[in-house]
């Protein structure tokens, strides 16, 4: 009987993780069985392998918020065996097993057919990183965001705002500002889209105003909390800002003022129960004027190091997009 991979989070005496052999397993009605090509290790993933990160809640777990791949058995009939899918969001690798495994049962309502003009590889290139910048670009320009518009990035070496800064890019922003304290990072976000790129040291006052000189309209950010805090004085009268992330904290300090006398608007940003149409429309945008950049920093790992990887992702010493290759057997 042929045994597959996967990773497992374990809760003992400790959280750990294990990489374990398992059995190919039943499906129910309304589910498929996939054989898992690509992963990707987001922030929730890499959280979710720490203890008391309210992440995971039931042990053992195999983590992975994405995955793509070619589905082997269906009891579904929208779905047939030979299709290639991807998931992103819903409960995978939070509320039932993920993406870092050779093979998974997933509810076939979770599936979004793969695009014709899009590998397996490259839609875990961009996973639910680039998913997530989508949804907030894409609101963005349901608020106004053209190509005339100044935008500023937090948080922009990461998987979230490099994408960001790509789609940005390809709609033709003349003016983008890529937030980041990497300073060796610089050439690398311009190449992303960036039309410059401060730190916070270069942005931010020594002591922050309720309002500050307006410099932006829009803003994607990744970051959260004191960062947050500190960019909303600066956003420009009606601006919006798309918020994603929370690696900075979940808190959120601030005033009324930019919302009451300058109509500034905060949108928030969840990938993971967005709807049907939305995850189409920006798929298939994915696959065509918004693809995959040649110059994103992109590293392909095995099970074997996921965890090293996760560490590095929590240190904030993580750039671009990384990227699990399994390879199910089929």
């Amino acid at each position: 009987m042929t045994e597959y991979r996967r990773l497992r989070v374990i809760k003992d005496e400790t959280v750990h993780t294990i990489i374990e052999t398992f059995t190919q397993p039943e499906i129910d009605a309304g589910d498929v069985l996939i054989a898992v090509s690509y992963s990707g290790i987001n922030y929730k993933d890499a959280l979710a392998t720490k203890a008391n990160t309210g992440v995971l809640r039931d042990y053992p777990m195999t983590p992975g918020v994405d995955l793509a791949g070619k589905i082997i058995a269906s009891k579904d009939d929208a779905f047939q065996v030979g299709d290639l899918v991807l998931v992103t969001g819903y409960g995978l690798g939070v509320k039932q097993d993920g993406g870092l495994s050779e093979l998974q049962v997933v509810p076939a309502v979770w599936c979004v057919k793969l695009p014709q003009a899009l590998s397996e590889k490259q839609a875990m290139t961009f996973g639910t990183a680039g998913f997530t910048a989508a949804l907030a670009v894409d609101a963005l320009q349901q608020h106004g965001l053209t190509a005339d518009s100044s935008v500023l990035i937090t948080g922009a070496t990461g998987g979230v705002g490099g994408f960001a800064l790509h789609f940005l890019k390809q709609i033709g922003c003349k003016e983008i500002t890529a937030l980041s304290r990497k300073e060796d990072q610089q050439d690398y976000l311009t190449q992303l889209g960036a039309t410059a790129v401060l730190s916070p040291a270069e942005l931010f006052p020594e002591k922050n105003r309720p309002l500050n000189k307006q410099l932006f309209d829009f803003v994607v950010d990744t970051v959260g909390g004191e960062i947050l805090a500190q960019v909303i004085p600066f956003v420009n009268y009606g601006g919006s800002l798309a918020l994603c992330g929370n690696a900075g904290g979940i808190k959120l300090t601030t005033t009324v003022l930019p919302f009451i006398l300058r109509g500034v608007n905060l949108l928030g940003i969840d990938s993971v129960e967005a709807s049907p149409t939305q995850r189409e429309k920006l798929w298939q945008k994915m696959a065509g004027e918004w693809s995959v950049p040649a110059t994103l920093q992109v590293q392909e790992i095995d099970l074997t190091q996921v965890t090293e990887t996760a560490d590095t992702l929590l240190a904030g010493k993580h750039v671009g997009r990384t990227i699990v290759a399994l390879g199910g057997k089929k």
